[in-house]
């Protein structure tokens, strides 16, 4: 296609008349479509259910009635499927509820209240940052951002954060205590962290002798067109003399059920026996009975890894319908760019500088809600105006299809109109 970038005013013009009746079209068409978060769909839902009729009896490997009170840091069984498909040491992990969010807010809220290792608590000091490599995930900045913890914006780049930039700050500013990281098919970009950069992190000097990786592996078990090894950030904390520094977080909550799913915490042993000395007060243990229902449905890690071959062949389709209808419609115009994800749940984009928050609008006002421009960055303040987070999951392929091509005739319309404007 055309460089659209480098038309003329009056081929703009022309263009702009051509979309706009397209547009036209679609605005009275009275669509109604939702891509606003990564939900899996209802026929993905579906492949789980057969957990929800898994439970004969009630009784752990260890003789535990899974139905009463007991075993704060989850039931053997479930910690072990976590360990072998993770690689964590059972020792090692703590099984939670259906959200990892649940859980990283819970670690936060640890460090601000209570501090850790005799540390001062975050909540006594004057100024608590944290770094936020960006585009990212919103929910962790939400996190900050209700707690009150400054944010700086790191780039991300084809190997993960910028490193250099990450280095030079932490090892400056006592300040900054911590990190979000999504390391493998990174929320939106589907960025897989170099060898190098988990070795950097690991074993970077920090001024906070209480700095923490966050480290939320979300779709660490997501592949969809190929499988990306990432180093285990445990493991190399270790070896570089930082073991207690990376909190690591999954969940089930896109594996089987976002409702109802089983999420956990991994550490060194020093956290883990300081995360369960301050649990214990909080919970006397989390949904053993849903955790059972995992392990006699999945059997073992195993069993997971078939399930996820299953969400990966049902979800490969609707991420070709995206990366088809971008490359047909936009490539070579100069009006976007885009990621080619191996796995995860999302597609991120880069319109023109200063498009985004239009081409989401226009969308909107056809009929398709999307993740809102901006969301992607600290405080939702996209410094361009560029990046736009693309869900695909939970459409079908026929409102996919729909919703892609109003898409792609909103990012032709906002950029021609800026393009115009300059």
């Amino acid at each position: 296609m055309a460089k659209i970038t480098e038309y003329s005013k009056e081929q703009l013009e022309q263009l702009q008349k051509e979309l706009l009746a397209q547009y036209d079209e679609y605005v009275k068409s009275g669509l109604k479509l939702d891509m606003s978060r990564g939900k899996p769909a209802p026929s993905q839902l579906d492949l789980s259910n057969g957990m929800l009729d898994a439970l004969e009896d009630y009784t752990t490997e260890n003789g535990l009635d899974a139905r009463n009170y007991g075993v704060l840091d989850g039931i053997p069984e479930m910690k072990k499927i976590f360990s072998d498909a993770f690689d964590i040491p059972a020792s090692q992990i703590i099984v939670g509820g259906n959200a990892s969010l649940n859980l990283m807010f819970d670690a936060v809220m640890r460090l601000m209240v209570f501090g850790t290792e005799g540390n001062t608590p975050w909540g006594k000091l004057d100024t608590v940052k944290f770094l936020c490599p960006s585009p990212g995930y919103d929910r962790h900045f939400g996190i900050c951002e209700r707690l009150g913890i400054e944010m700086i914006v790191v780039p991300m780049t084809e190997s993960g954060p910028d490193m250099d930039v990450i280095e030079s700050l932490v090892a400056e500013d006592e300040s900054i205590k911590g990190i979000w990281c999504v390391p493998k098919y990174s929320n939106p970009q589907g960025i897989c962290y170099s060898d190098e950069t988990v070795k950097r992190l690991a074993a970077m000097k920090t001024a906070a002798k209480d700095f923490r990786i966050f480290w939320d592996n979300a779709y660490g078990v997501h592949p969809i067109f190929e499988d990306v090894k990432v180093l285990n950030i445990l493991d190399e904390a270790k070896a570089a003399g930082n073991p207690n520094r990376p909190l690591y977080f999954a969940s089930t909550s896109k594996i089987t059920f976002p409702g109802a799913g089983v999420s956990f915490v991994a550490a060194s042993e020093e956290m883990v026996a300081e995360i369960k000395g301050v649990t214990t007060y909080q919970t006397i243990g989390y949904d053993k009975l849903n955790q059972l229902r995992h392990v006699r449905f999945f059997k073992d890690a195993e069993g997971l890894k078939a399930h996820m071959q299953k969400l990966a062949d049902a979800m490969k389709p609707k991420f070709q319908i995206v990366l088809s209808t971008l490359e047909k419609e936009l490539e070579g115009t100069g009006l976007l760019s885009w990621s080619s994800p191996k796995g995860g749940y999302f597609v991120s984009v880069d319109t023109l500088e200063g498009c985004a928050k239009e081409t989401v609008r226009l969308v909107k006002e056809a009929g398709v809600v999307m993740t809102g421009a901006g969301a992607t960055y600290p405080y939702k303040k996209d410094p361009k105006d560029t990046n736009i987070r693309i869900a695909p999951t939970y459409p079908s392929v026929e409102e996919l299809t729909k919703a892609m091509e109003i898409f792609c005739v909103c990012v032709k319309l906002a950029g021609v109109q800026k393009l115009l404007a300059e």
